[in-house]
């Protein structure tokens, strides 16, 4: 069993929506320490997806998408006997929300030609619908651990 973390970095509710998962999203957008520039384009996307879905609080949006977005299986490698199995593993909190983080970053990253605010605000809405690149990510790690099922045996 692994040792328990010991310090791991606590932080502060973001400004606007006092949300710890807001915060620790544009904490995850951040490149090269550039908070000012990862907030506004948070919150840019936040505004579009306020103004494109014609609601009052654009966070129920964020908590769907990552919700819908987080993969609640994955399979890790396990060397038994000279050989490799994928085995699939049921994913903790805490990595469920920084893969639904990280993929949706990935997906709005991916799309060229597009400011990322609206990228952002896009993939936001269509993972909260369910859709989106995000959201296929996730059923693909879904699906790669339910025909790895007969390997289960070997996670202990």
């Amino acid at each position: 069993m692994r040792r328990p973390v010991k310090n791991r970095n606590i932080v502060t509710p973001d400004i606007k929506y006092s949300s710890l998962k807001l915060e620790k999203f544009i904490n995850s957008l951040m490149w090269d320490g550039k908070k000012n520039t990862a907030r506004a384009i948070v919150y840019g996307a936040l505004d579009i997806v306020k103004e494109k879905e014609k609601i009052e609080d654009p966070m129920e949006i964020f908590e769907n998408a990552l919700k819908n977005a987080g993969p609640l299986v994955e399979v890790r490698s396990r060397r038994i006997g000279g050989a490799n199995y994928q085995v699939p593993r049921e994913v903790r909190n805490e990595r469920r929300i920084a893969l639904a983080y990280r993929w949706i970053i990935d997906s709005a990253r991916a799309r060229k030609g597009v400011k990322m605010e609206v990228a952002l605000a896009d993939e936001f809405i269509q993972a909260s619908k369910g859709e989106g690149n995000a959201v296929k990510k996730k059923k693909d790690t879904h699906k790669m651990a339910e025909s790895n099922k007969a390997f289960a045996h070997f996670a202990w």
